[in-house]
């Protein structure tokens, strides 16, 4: 994640100055001393004719966006060049692009005499609310004025306004969130997951919801719309919604679509009281459920919309009644679901509890014609099925994987008592500055009939064990450091044993590596990590993956670093280095520009994290699958201070 910090003159605003940062609060002092420049020298500048001045600053994935996001904040600001300026400067700050044309902004009131200027929008910015009734502690608004410009089956915007003692940076990451942890505060929620990450801060969002009225007789509702988000400069947080069709997310079989006009939340800070942050949150919703309820029964609509809107109690009892805050919840992943719905995949996932598995020919073609897609795509475009329903029916997938497993695994136990590495182990969960073994089954992987029905299964035992780990430090880059003397690598093969090492770069004024060694007796032929091993280097980077966790951290790290299965290969450059008894795959952090934003964020913070890493060949057939992990860490709490500089021996090539 980076934020970026641009000055322009408005006139030629593709001539700027453009700087970046890992952190917002270095951006803003760089903000704060250049206006205070400006401010000096105000004067000069209008009388050489530098009369606009725009700031910006906004956070994003290396999209490689050069507009500016405050273009799109006021819909008028391109016929400020042809009028004359004002005499004082002009700033705009906001962290996030500006949102979606589609996107009505209802949390920014326009002049009126600029809201002339788009009849569509006339409406909305001369918005009137009255209080129409107070609910659960809240004050719920419904707008007076009429649009004619909507169906009548659209009802009147409503917002529910509620004060929640939480930080406005717990509540967002709340209210973003879409896995279970929204059930304990949202009552009109019943699956949501995401359809396509369009940027940093837009996204298709597909999102199913739980309404109580006379569920019998009416049929459920779903929605899928474009959520934008971004962060303002007083600290508060803006949501906003508006439904849109996607080809990957088309009408789902036994609900009816409904139709989000505009919508989200405003999230903005209040004074502390008694020691307690305080936030004040707005939630907006105008919607068309569709369907026959809406014309004929006049109540239906607002009922429905009133359990929307209560989601906002729920947010203040949920933070009243929560000492410690866990980790942020992430969202599910979709990836077609024009061709089935997940309701469709759990009923068949059901059904095959009580059928032995056989697929059909019709399905075998269809594996084989799906693995030639799969090569090319990492987890990041799989449908990610919630874990509710992966676990409701283990039986099959789970017996997969004990038939699977042996023909991998070693014949006999490896004695770890002469492996050793200058970062220690420590077993107990409070330990500092340590690594130990993370459990297998903290990870999904694909399943044996992962090419028919996308599910997954917790990982299992590891192919290979992690005996050493190494933590260095050098003015430059270190490359193979397996041929170091007396490394695990050179004791292993002394040993007859068989090495895999991950050499994981980390560039900087001083250059970081991280060294993971696992180690088994010998690879079993014609296995998949054996072809692995033994394959050119497009096949290893097209199948080498890794999953990351952090399970303890800052939101923003977590939120940065994720937990999407990544192909290593295709997001940075990786070298590999076959030695007589060892591959090492060194992996260059820095060569991806996204990759080094995020580790840029971790370096600065990596005392406080608590990181689990997988390694695994990713499987892409029926013949290769299930997946299986070579092997699994978790590091805890890094000091930069404990890396040593190694004695590398002269590299023979």
């Amino acid at each position: 994640m980076l934020y970026v910090l641009s000055v322009y003159n408005k006139k030629e605003k593709y001539h700027r100055i453009t700087m970046a940062a890992f952190n917002i609060q270095e951006v803003l002092i760089w903000k704060e001393k250049i206006e205070s420049v400006i401010d000096q020298h105000q004067e000069p500048q209008i009388a050489n004719g530098n009369k606009y001045v725009s700031f910006e600053y906004k956070s994003g994935m290396d999209n490689g966006r050069t507009a500016s996001s405050s273009d799109h904040e006021c819909q008028f600001s391109a016929q400020e060049d042809e009028v004359d300026a004002p005499s004082s400067l002009l700033r705009r700050t906001t962290i996030g692009n500006g949102p979606p044309d589609s996107i009505f902004d209802w949390t920014q009131e326009c002049d009126s005499e600029l809201a002339n200027h788009n009849a569509n929008n006339q409406a909305f910015s001369g918005k009137h609310w009255r209080l129409l009734q107070c609910q659960n502690g809240l004050r719920i608004f419904e707008e007076l004025v009429e649009v004619d410009y909507l169906p009548r089956s659209c009802s009147r915007a409503m917002k529910a306004v509620g004060v929640v003692e939480a930080t406005c940076e717990e509540i967002f990451g709340l209210v973003m969130s879409m896995d279970g942890t929204r059930f304990e505060w949202d009552c009109s929620f019943q699956y949501g997951s995401l359809v396509e990450e369009v940027d940093g801060h837009t996204a298709i969002i597909y999102h199913r919801l739980q309404l109580d009225w006379f569920p019998l007789f009416v049929w459920p509702r779903d929605l899928c719309y474009v959520r934008y988000w971004r962060r303002n400069d007083d600290g508060s947080y803006v949501v906003l919604f508006r439904s849109r069709e996607h080809e990957n997310c088309g009408q789902q079989p036994g609900y009816v679509r409904a139709h989000v006009e505009s919508g989200g939340f405003n999230i903005s800070p209040l004074k502390s009281r008694n020691g307690k942050p305080r936030t004040q949150v707005q939630h907006l919703m105008q919607v068309d459920l569709k369907g026959w309820g809406v014309g004929y029964v006049s109540s239906f609509q607002q009922h429905c919309l009133l359990q929307m809107l209560n989601s906002v109690a729920g947010l203040r009892e949920w933070f009243a009644q929560i000492d410690e805050r866990g980790a942020p919840p992430r969202i599910p992943v979709m990836v077609n679901m024009a061709s089935s719905s997940v309701s469709s995949v759990k009923t068949q996932k059901i059904d095959e509890l009580s059928v032995p598995p056989g697929p059909s020919l019709d399905q075998t073609n269809a594996a084989s014609r799906n693995s030639v897609m799969m090569d090319e795509y990492s987890d990041e475009d799989e449908e990610q099925m919630p874990e509710a329903e992966q676990e409701a029916c283990p039986t099959k997938s789970d017996n997969d994987a004990k038939r699977t497993a042996p023909k991998e695994e070693p014949f006999e136990k490896i004695d770890l008592s002469c492996f050793s590495g200058n970062l220690r182990r420590d077993d107990h969960d409070n330990s500092r500055d340590c690594w130990r073994i993370s459990d297998g089954n903290n990870f999904r992987v694909r399943s044996k009939h992962f090419c028919f029905n996308k599910t997954k299964i917790p990982a299992g035992k590891h192919l290979m064990d992690l005996v050493a780990v190494d933590w260095f430090k050098d003015t430059k880059r270190m490359d193979h450091v397996a041929r170091r003397h007396g490394c695990a690598a050179q004791v292993a093969s002394e040993k007859g044993l068989f090495s895999l090492v991950f050499n994981v770069q980390v560039p900087g004024s001083t250059h970081y590596s991280m060294v993971f060694y696992f180690v088994t007796r010998e690879l079993v032929p014609g296995s998949l990590l054996h072809r692995f091993v033994e394959g050119d280097d497009e096949f290893r980077n097209s199948r080498l993956k890794l999953i990351p966790s952090v399970p303890k951290g800052s939101w923003i790290v977590r939120q940065s670093v994720g937990s999407t299965p990544c192909l290593l290969g295709k997001a940075v450059d990786c070298n590999y280095i076959r030695g007589p008894k060892y591959l090492e795959v060194d992996i260059d952090i820095g060569s991806s520009t996204v990759a080094n934003g995020v580790l840029g964020l971790v370096i600065g913070v990596i005392t406080t994290l608590v990181v689990d890493m997988a390694f695994l060949v990713q499987a892409n057939t029926t013949d290769e699958l299930p997946e299986r992990l070579i092997g699994a860490v978790r590091v805890s709490h890094i000091e930069l201070s404990s890396a040593i500089v190694p004695k590398l021996d002269a590299d023979p090539s």
